[in-house]
């Protein structure tokens, strides 16, 4: 503003100015400037019709006043230090929060669960959260109840304020009642200063849930092993081995096989392997007896419930297999399996000489377990007369039985190679008499196979009478079986088949061409009655059968 005024001693306000009547320039002054090409703005250092401008007059105004003014002697310059400087609450009372611990109860059927949380105030904007400390395992939902805010306290519309606060007392949030209980040392200290007196703090009450949970998890709780920690440390990857020979009574030929035994002296366990040797055509799993404890006395009691049905827990077994327990040169029992230690690694030889010096080490070639004592012999079940005699047997070895073992090199080297023979059979019974039967004997498995002809008019049909099957010699033993072989069946020989008697009466030509390769494990008796029966028919009947069947001669 630019304006040409005297003021005369009076104020600059409306109805006091004057206009100057004589004054006729009123141009504005150039405010814009060009500086290489390039526009600029300029201050204007006079008003409208070159008068000067009005803030400039007042600021030389101010400035002649100043320079005729006289600093007051009175005044202390070092007094302004001692007036305070102003601080807002937000940077006052920034990250100091009073923390409180309260519970509330929650009301089941017929009990009641106390569930404690954290209340933390925060006196930089009077907002509150609740959170519960998470429990594992508790099974509801926990952690962030109220979410950080300033709690309601009536319907009025105020709020919680710190000076509302104190210990047992009972805030009321939501419709949810916690008691206060206690509170940190940061949030005393603040209260006192603040001349509020806090009661004396209460203890947290039990949960009786969780008092009759911990009773209930205590019951069924496995007590500790004494320093367990230590025994990991000192003796993890320490193993004992041990070189044993089992026995395989399962087996059907009773063979024994080579094992070594592992016991692990970080928790008393045993593991058992087999050693097997390369192209020996056993199981590729050579695991006998998983990593255990192997249980070396039970108690009685324990003997009524089946153990085939559970596994035996620590409260049935009174005593495991310890280190003393194997020694080389001895047998021992683990599991129901027979076992020979006649060696074992160096390691182990160190350990006994160290630890237990008392147990002498005999290290023993041996290659057999013949005279391991058994408890008791597995008796074979008497032979039901259906099947072989080698199927009832596996039935008694296991519940899931095998086949019995083949020899591949006879069945091959004897494929479709058949004794057959002409017979008879003997009765009691007088219609039997014209029965005619074919006897063949397969030298591929040793089994017998009994074809029955027909006969006119006898009111029988023939057929087959006898499936492929080993025959077995009278009065054998199911342990110890002994079947019929070619060196048996001489011509007028009696076989008896499952309590049928048959005669003998023929033979094809094929049978004494194959008993004379085999001349030296014949009886002379049997070549001889197959000699004489077949010279009285090439001489008298030349002729013979294109099938090969054998036909009976007449007497």
């Amino acid at each position: 503003m630019s304006w040409n005024w005297n003021s005369n001693g009076l104020p600059f306000l409306p109805g006091y100015s004057f206009r100057d009547v004589t004054k006729s320039a009123f141009h504005r002054p150039q405010t814009l400037d060009y500086k290489n090409g390039y526009a600029l703005p300029r201050r204007p250092t006079v008003g409208i019709g070159q008068d000067p401008l009005l803030s400039e007059q007042l600021i030389q105004q101010e400035i002649n006043e100043l320079s005729f003014e006289k600093p007051d002697i009175a005044y202390d310059f070092f007094a302004r230090g001692l007036s305070k400087e102003f601080i807002p609450a937000h940077v006052a009372l920034d990250k100091k929060v009073l923390r409180f611990y309260a519970f509330f109860e929650e009301t089941l059927d017929e009990e009641y669960r106390v569930r404690p949380v954290v209340i933390y105030y925060y006196l930089e904007d009077d907002s509150m959260c609740i959170i519960e400390p998470v429990v594992e395992n508790s099974g509801i939902p926990q952690g962030k109840r109220i979410k950080r805010q300033r709690l309601p306290q009536n319907k009025r519309g105020d709020h919680y304020l710190w000076k509302d606060l104190n210990l047992g007392m009972d805030l009321e949030v939501y419709g949810v009642k916690y008691h206060i209980t206690q509170c940190d040392h940061f949030t005393k200290e603040f209260m006192e200063s603040e001349g509020i007196v806090l009661n004396d703090p209460e203890l947290m009450p039990v949960d009786p849930y969780n008092k009759h949970r911990e009773k209930s998890e205590d019951s069924f709780r496995t007590a500790s092993e004494f320093d367990s920690m230590h025994r990991f440390l000192t003796m993890d990857r320490k193993v004992l081995r041990f070189f044993a020979l089992w026995e395989d009574s399962d087996s059907v030929y009773r063979e024994t096989r080579h094992v070594t035994i592992q016991y692990f002296l970080v928790d008393d366990t045993v593991e058992i392997r087999e050693i097997h040797k390369p192209n020996s055509g056993r199981d590729p799993f050579p695991v006998l007896m998983r990593r255990q404890k192997m249980p070396k006395k039970i108690k009685p009691e324990s003997e009524v419930f089946p153990r085939c049905v559970l596994e035996i827990s620590k409260e049935e077994v009174d005593e495991y297999f310890s280190p003393k327990d194997f020694q080389v040169g001895q047998r021992m029992k683990l599991l129901g399996r027979h076992f020979l230690l006649h060696d074992c690694d160096g390691y182990t030889k160190e350990y006994y000489q160290k630890n237990h010096p008392e147990l002498e080490i005999k290290t023993i070639e041996v290659e057999k377990m013949e005279d391991i004592p058994q408890e008791k012999k597995r008796e074979a079940p008497p032979y039901n007369g259906f099947g072989s005699l080698e199927d009832s047997l596996q039935n008694s070895l296991s519940l899931l039985p095998k086949p019995p073992v083949k020899n591949l090199l006879k069945m091959l080297v004897n494929n479709n190679k058949v004794l057959r023979y002409s017979a008879r059979l003997l009765s009691q019974n007088p219609d039997d008499e014209a029965r005619r039967f074919v006897l063949s004997y397969f030298l591929s498995d040793d089994m017998i196979s009994i074809y029955e002809k027909p006969t006119r008019n006898s009111g029988i049909i023939g057929g087959k009478f006898l499936e492929k099957t080993h025959i077995p010699k009278p009065d054998f033993t199911v342990e110890n079986p002994e079947f019929y072989s070619p060196a048996d069946f001489a011509i007028g020989a009696t076989v008896e088949v499952f309590s049928h008697r048959f005669v003998l009466t023929d033979a094809d030509h094929f049978v004494l061409k194959y008993l004379e390769s085999i001349a030296s494990q014949v009886p002379q008796q049997t070549l001889d009655s197959l000699r004489q029966k077949l010279g009285v028919r090439t001489a008298n009947d030349p002729a013979a059968d294109s099938n090969g069947d054998v036909e009976e001669s007449s007497s």
